[in-house]
């Protein structure tokens, strides 16, 4: 069986964001098929069993990027177990899997989330020119790179000069295989837990609420998105799950009886199980939205900008995703209320596309 290490230089466990759940999930469906060894900062905590060892060889500071110590304890711990393939979570520490890869004669695989340095230019960071600069050099360097979608294996082919045979898709995963049966069981269910009247659309938006591009999405939902559906009269409910929104946006959310603001939840499938439809009125941060997908997968006819839906692929959706002109919301309120009225499923192809299992299998051949 194959000895591969995975290095991520930051907090993952217990996994809460969209960006975490990726990492560990895709963690513990690899750990089923090699042999695997995690490399994590000390600011993890493990909550349920996982199939693999943390080891926690890096730090987490002001400085974590650039840990020599951890550099050195992560090159004994390698030879130790002579590690065959090394696996880093996005580029900022590759510098790190460069200089292991020479020293240990491995094999050396960059695992990206999105473009980062395109991330950060549509947050208007002065920085991106210089992340861009490294971002490129670092995937350069890699054996193999992993990228989450489509448009940005297009984007690292065609911008960044990397080789086609150097980059190949590992799109964030979900588990189930067909479109779950029991939505309107988890309506009954969540309705009832927040006193809303289950006779009307349920719509729903999540997300780490305090990351600018979905605050921004929910001063949106507030500003442009809510008072354009009470004037047209359509009844509805609205949840918004999130931990760390900001109080002014709580209060205003306040003044609505038919929308709840519940910040964050375990058990976030069962809200997008009650949903009817899934808003994602998101215009910044670059990448794919995996709670997008999240909702997708569990037959939501989802509603989204064409920055929410960057990476998404469209044709394994059929008609449960409408997308929507930057800012145009006019047209989204069109959409939320022509797609209340939808009733069909996901199409097949979108779970063979995004399954774990399927995911695994392709990925596990360039590893």
């Amino acid at each position: 069986m194959k000895k591969v290490a995975v290095i991520t230089s930051y907090k993952i466990f217990p996994a809460e964001t969209g960006g975490q759940k990726f990492i560990t999930n895709f963690l513990n469906q690899l750990s089923k098929v090699i042999d695997l060894h995690v490399i994590c900062t000390k600011n993890n905590k493990v909550i349920n069993d996982t199939s693999f060892e943390l080891r926690y060889l890096l730090a987490r500071n002001s400085v974590s990027y650039f840990d020599i110590i951890g550099f050195y304890n992560i090159y004994r711990f390698l030879k130790r177990e002579n590690i065959q393939t090394l696996i880093i979570e996005h580029p900022y520490i590759g510098w790190m899997g460069i200089l292991l890869r020479r020293i240990l004669k491995i094999r050396l695989i960059i695992h990206t989330h999105n473009v980062e340095y395109l991330r950060f230019q549509t947050l208007h960071k002065w920085w991106w020119p210089l992340l861009k600069k490294y971002e490129i050099y670092v995937l350069k360097k890699a054996d193999h790179v992993f990228a989450i979608s489509e448009d940005d294996k297009r984007w690292m082919l065609q911008q960044m000069n990397i080789n086609d045979n150097q980059v190949s898709l590992l799109p964030y995963g979900i588990f189930n295989e067909d479109a779950p049966i029991d939505k309107k069981h988890w309506k009954i269910i969540i309705c009832k837990k927040h006193s809303l009247d289950e006779s009307k659309p349920l719509i729903f938006f999540n997300g780490a609420l305090d990351y600018k591009p979905n605050e921004e999405a929910v001063e949106y939902i507030v500003s442009k998105i809510l008072p354009k559906l009470h004037e047209s009269g359509f009844q509805f409910n609205l949840i918004i799950a999130g931990k760390n929104l900001n109080e002014e946006l709580q209060s205003k959310l306040s003044l609505f009886e038919n929308i709840k603001y519940i910040g964050f939840v375990d058990d976030i499938d069962a809200y997008t199980k009650a949903a009817d439809l899934f808003i994602n009125p998101v215009i910044s941060g670059g990448g794919v939205k995996t709670k997008l997908i999240e909702a997708l997968a569990m037959n939501c006819t989802c509603i989204s900008t064409e920055a929410g839906a960057i990476g998404v692929n469209l044709s394994a959706c059929g008609n449960k995703l409408k997308i929507v002109l930057n800012k145009d919301w006019d047209k989204f309120v069109i959409q939320i209320i022509e797609s209340s009225k939808q009733d069909e499923c996901i199409p097949k192809d979108f779970y063979k596309k995004y399954n774990w299992r399927n995911i695994i299998e392709q990925a596990n051949r360039y590893i």
